[in-house]
């Protein structure tokens, strides 16, 4: 059993969206990183059932990246399938206030169509760079909201048995940026449920959240957060008081703009990025006796870095 044998039957059932000897970067927001044994575009529910089946039938690593917004490539890549989603799953309908939204679909796509429609309580996600697979998984939030605000319900491909069925907002047990979901689930679709608002509120909202954002957070090559806040407390406070601000370690920095960012330049690597991680947390342990730990999910990396970086490695397992 093997990915090769995988990737051909791949290929049979879906053809023509099986990429061989990917490039993973090119799906995440850091833009740097390894290549992959294969990349799967899945269009549909059904194709994430047969990206399921083949996988289980033959023991074959698979991941599900969305944005790929808080993942990192090992430079030496990943001998496995990526698994993204096309535009078949970023569909998004309103029905009254009833909102069904893909698991490909963007957050902040999400965030316009439901304020031009006139529905309020998604305009936060505007600033989120994710899907709404990912957001569910990690219950997104931000601007004093979060996905379990509006979530009702989600269907849930499993890639270990190839079945598929929804889940209520209670079995998710949706906490700060987790879920229940297993790492072998993948959300294929999403139902929210917001409010009647006034479309020009809303719209005016999303300005302002966007101007924020402008005015508050780099731009460029970035995955967002990098460490999560140790509640109460603010890793962004703790990275700034430490100093970190416009550290770099070859062709990656932590922002001068916001301590919590590590931006990378053309030409940077995941291996900088991973190292400059791993001592701005050694200089913030130091400083004020605090681990932080890392929103980044690792891809390929051995484990003892991904540890130093206080980031989850996967390997083989599904991330949003």
């Amino acid at each position: 059993m093997s990915a090769a044998e995988a990737i051909e039957a791949l290929g049979l059932e879906l053809p023509g969206r099986v990429e061989r000897d990917a490039w993973l970067g090119a799906s995440t927001t850091y833009r740097v990183g390894g290549r992959v044994a294969a990349r799967v575009v899945a269009e549909s529910v059904a194709d994430l059932v047969a990206v399921g089946r083949i996988v289980a039938r033959f023991g074959a690593p698979a991941v599900v990246v969305g944005r790929g917004s808080n993942l990192l490539v090992a430079d030496a890549g990943f001998d496995g399938i990526v698994v993204v989603g096309g535009e078949g799953l970023a569909s998004v309908t309103i029905d009254d206030t009833l909102v069904r939204a893909g698991g490909a679909a963007l957050l902040p796509v999400v965030a316009r169509r439901t304020a031009a429609a006139g529905l309020t309580g998604f305009e936060w996600a505007v600033g989120v760079p994710g899907t709404i697979g990912g957001g569910v998984r990690m219950n997104a939030g931000g601007h004093g909201s979060d996905m379990a605000a509006s979530l009702r319900r989600v269907l849930v491909v499993d890639l270990r048995t190839g079945e598929d069925g929804w889940m209520s907002v209670d079995a998710l047990e949706l906490g700060f940026r987790s879920s229940a979901l297993a790492a072998s689930q993948v959300v294929a679709e999403a139902e929210l449920g917001l409010a009647h608002g006034d479309p020009a509120e809303a719209e005016a909202l999303i300005a302002d959240i966007v101007r924020w954002r402008r005015e508050n957070q780099p731009g460029g090559a970035n995955a967002g957060s990098v460490f999560r806040n140790p509640l109460p407390d603010s890793a962004g406070r703790l990275l700034d008081e430490a100093g970190v601000k416009g550290s770099r370690v070859g062709g990656a920095q932590i922002s001068p703009k916001h301590a919590n960012f590590i931006q990378v330049d053309d030409g940077g690597s995941a291996a900088d990025v991973a190292e400059l991680m791993i001592r701005t947390r050694r200089v913030v342990r130091e400083h004020s006796g605090v681990e932080l730990h890392a929103e980044t999910h690792f891809l390929g990396f051995p484990p003892e870095i991904a540890e130093a970086a206080g980031a989850v490695r996967i390997e083989g397992d599904v991330l949003p």
